[in-house]
């Protein structure tokens, strides 16, 4: 009851209620028999750091206005970063035996329990803001915090290499787990997920090992690691990926499966032998990915139209061009995702099968096994398939078997490397299809790129130069058109982008297109042809984008070829 009356007089003496709504709340509480505290909570009448406060006022706990500076580094790396996060705590400091723990939910004694029986320390938790902890968390658990602490773990291992080698009593040895390598390699892959990362690049270089991460296409410096633990992270990582350590002449490929954050990711590690050690770079798939929605993928409604108009043709082929890393595969798995049906027959061969569809047969090429793009067609022509995708395109004998079960009933999917969507049919001509086969069998060919998003946390509006307003004047009134542009924050590695999202060409194969096909008509012809038929280029679908606010014109001139039309 005292300390009721203690919470009461914070709450008057804090102004956070006056006393009429404080008198409403007391009367609530002899009807219902709740708590004062839950009652605050259901009644939205006080935000989360004046509930905290309340909260600590009246257990008479410590309340504090948590900052990252507040929390000593060795004391925070006493409980995991998943603890940490999972629960919103942060430890601040030892003394003695006492840990002194910084929690959003002070009163929590099964997290207070889990945090003794791990830390081997008596818990004296303080009360702190969700957000401050949050903040703290992503501080001191940041890639390059762990890396220091780790490395100075392994330089105090050195410095008593002469003391450990001494006998002594029942010398405990430690876990895998708090190992200062397996905890910098483990902060480097989670680091890299939480950033949406889709690579990882480990690079030996002189005098630190660079670190970088490839964010929406590109690379971005994460960390630099001392030369001297090298060998240590890379070995690690190639023990955890099944690759043979001993063999550091050849390149290797692994995969390590992850947990993090209750989803389930696989890297694909790749070693090459270079100058200075081994690179590493790691693919990160997420395996939890497992809906591809077209109407997700592509969100443009006219573009998503036309492909449910090129994908109910039950038989045909259609190609999807561009350069490496553009969402190709992306764009194919979410037409089979559509076309998946208990009805249906789908069979893909790929290199390698990146991610599993569930109710798709998937074959994985193997060139040293001689499973080559041609062998597996063949034999997947015989196990009665519908839809056949096929990963790439890269050859003669692949081409030939593709255009012939496009012809024989089949929906074919695949993938070409050309610049645009007129490209690939001089493209297929070239590798030896002769032009009326492959005006029978194509359906349309589709050109695509990803285009960087404009961050939405620093997203400002500009006023375009003349030269954009000139790309522009066949879009929009360019009287009043406002552009926009990110100014660069910390959730977006101060770049201005976050996202990416799929720009299309959407070339559709018609009777005229057809005939300029049999013809031998060059690219620009069926191009212009197409566009004439309404056609939309990446050109334009891209300044579209730049109009709405979506992107950029500097970004759109990094992907797209702004000078053809």
């Amino acid at each position: 009851m005292q300390s009721q009356e203690h919470t009461i007089s914070y709450i008057l003496k804090e102004n956070i209620l006056d006393e009429e709504s404080l008198q409403k709340l007391l009367k609530q509480q002899q009807e219902s028999g709740q708590s004062l505290i839950n009652i605050l909570k259901q009644s939205n009448l006080v935000d989360n750091e004046q509930l905290v406060r309340i909260v600590a006022v009246s257990n008479k706990i410590e309340f504090v206005n948590l900052s990252p500076d507040m929390v000593d580094s060795m004391a925070a790396h006493m409980v995991s970063y998943e603890m940490a996060n999972q629960y919103n705590i942060i430890p601040t400091k030892k003394e003695n035996n006492g840990l002194h723990v910084a929690m959003s939910t002070p009163l929590n004694m099964a997290v207070r329990d889990q945090i003794e029986i791990r830390t081997g320390c008596r818990v004296i938790p303080l009360a702190a803001t969700p957000n401050a902890i949050r903040a703290a968390i992503k501080y001191h658990f940041s890639v390059k915090n762990v890396t220091r602490q780790a490395i100075a773990s392994m330089r105090l291992k050195d410095d008593h290499k002469d003391e450990a080698d001494k006998p002594k009593s029942k010398r405990k040895s430690p876990k895998v787990a708090d190992d200062p390598v397996t905890k910098l390699v483990h902060s480097i892959t989670t680091g890299a997920i939480d950033a949406g990362a889709s690579d990882i690049h480990i690079e030996p270089q002189k005098p630190d090992m660079r670190v970088r991460y490839r964010i929406d296409g590109l690379l971005h410096d994460a960390i630099n690691v001392p030369s001297s633990v090298q060998k240590e992270v890379v070995s690690h990582i190639k023990i955890l990926a099944d690759m043979d350590i001993s063999e550091k002449r050849l390149p290797q490929d692994g995969h390590i499966e992850l947990d993090h954050n209750g989803r389930y990711y696989d890297l694909r590690v790749s070693s090459l032998p270079a100058v200075g050690g081994e690179k590493i770079v790691i693919r990160i798939l997420d395996k939890s990915t497992d809906k591809w929605s077209l109407d997700k993928i592509v969100t443009s409604s006219e573009d998503n139209r036309k492909f449910r108009s090129l994908v109910k043709n039950p038989y045909g082929m259609i190609l999807l061009t561009g350069p490496t890393g553009c969402g190709k595969t992306t764009t194919l798995y979410s037409i089979l995702q559509l076309l998946n049906r208990p009805e249906k027959n789908i069979v893909t061969v790929e290199d390698p099968v990146e991610y599993r569809l569930e109710g798709i047969t998937q074959v994985q090429v193997n060139s040293a096994a001689g499973r080559t793009f041609a062998s597996a067609l063949r034999s997947i022509l015989r196990q009665d398939p519908d839809i056949i995708l096929i990963g790439e395109i890269r050859d003669l004998e692949t081409a030939e078997i593709a255009v012939s079960a496009a012809l024989t009933g089949h929906l074919v999917l695949s993938t070409l490397h050309t610049n645009d969507a007129a490209g690939a049919i001089s493209r297929m001509i070239n590798l030896g299809i002769p032009p009326f086969l492959v005006a029978s069998a194509l359906l349309g060919t589709v050109a695509q790129r990803l285009i960087r998003e404009i961050c939405p946390k620093c997203k400002q509006s500009y006023t375009p130069s003349k030269e954009e307003l000139n790309q522009l004047t066949s879009l929009a009134d360019t009287k009043q058109l406002q552009l926009y542009e990110g100014a660069g924050c910390d959730g977006c590695f101060k770049s201005g982008y976050s996202g990416r999202k799929a720009v299309y060409e959407i070339l559709k194969v018609s009777p005229k297109i057809r005939k300029m096909i049999i013809e031998a008509g060059n690219d620009d012809a069926v191009k212009h042809q197409a566009i004439a038929e309404g056609m939309k280029t990446l050109r334009t679908s891209g300044l579209e984008e730049v109009v709405g606010g979506v992107t950029t014109f500097d970004e759109l001139i990094r992907v797209v070829d702004m000078g053809t039309e």
